[in-house]
């Protein structure tokens, strides 16, 4: 086996291993508390990054992990009927917000390679039915860069702080662009660079399950997806994200900030991203 497959394996197995952990309620990733992009109150942060009390209020209890880095589903419009997949749905949060914008004739699909987060978002099911009255939400296990689901058979892809993971993002959005139907939307919440990371900090393994090491720079993004063949392309930094995780007491995020050249922060490397496109 060659050096650059082991090494996407192994990250891949870190990521799994770390989300397996989040979604059994272990302390893994980032806050020390279970967290992973996203950190603090779960109930607060998604206020934070836009979710209505609306959005929340459909929402099963044990769907909301606060992996987040934003909120692709009001950055995606969705319509009634159309249908949306999740990429790295984790518990379900973004799946179960989706679900009653596209309503009874709409279909949302979400795809996480745990088994313990299908587990998780699967047992939410229940939950979200009950409170909605809808059931028109489903969960897959596979990984992004081979997603189970067919060619041209989706209106709106939507991530919250996935993509980062994987070692293979211009496979990932090669994957997008298949699943989509022409003129299909993109919709993706994701933390990039600004600049590249000091070595210390993009070998730390927990700055990887914490959505930091795996990031890319901007401009690389757009490349990809340009590659991949979609246009109508905006990113567009959302820096407070970032600044206001420059004052969190978590270990993780100040075991980086040491790390960090002296007088530098966290938002001069990194931002969470609204990426939109459409394809082809």
């Amino acid at each position: 086996m060659s050096s650059h497959l082991h090494d996407k394996e192994r990250i891949h197995e870190q990521v799994r291993e770390g989300y397996g952990k989040i979604a059994a309620g272990q302390k893994s990733g980032c806050c020390g508390t279970g967290g992973g992009c996203g950190c603090g109150s779960t109930s607060v942060q998604a206020v934070n990054l836009g979710y209505t009390e609306k959005d929340l209020k459909g929402l099963p209890d044990e769907a909301n992990l606060g992996l987040g880095c934003g909120n692709p589903t009001a950055l995606a419009s969705l319509k009634e009927s159309e249908v949306v997949l999740d990429l790295g749905s984790g518990g379900g949060m973004d799946v179960f917000v989706a679900g009653p914008k596209v309503g009874a004739k709409g279909k949302v699909v979400g795809v996480d390679m745990t088994a313990e987060m299908i587990s998780r978002a699967r047992k939410n099911i229940a939950a979200y039915r009950e409170k909605t009255g809808l059931d028109n939400v489903e969960f897959r296990l596979g990984e992004i860069e081979h997603l189970p689901v067919a060619d041209n058979s989706v209106d709106v892809v939507i991530s919250n702080c996935v993509l980062n993971l994987s070692p293979e993002k211009e496979q990932v959005w090669k994957e997008i662009a298949r699943v989509l139907k022409p003129g299909g939307r993109v919709a993706v919440s994701d933390m990039a660079l600004l600049k590249p990371l000091p070595l210390e900090v993009k070998e730390m393994v927990e700055a990887l399950v914490g959505c930091v090491a795996g990031a890319v720079l901007v401009e690389d993004t757009r490349q990809m997806m340009q590659s991949a063949g979609l246009k109508d392309i905006e990113l567009t930094p959302q820096k407070e994200y970032i600044q206001n995780m420059d004052s969190w007491e978590d270990p993780l995020y100040q075991k980086i900030i040491t790390h960090l050249p002296k007088g530098e922060a966290a938002s001069d490397y990194v931002t969470s991203l609204n990426i939109s496109a459409r394809r082809r």
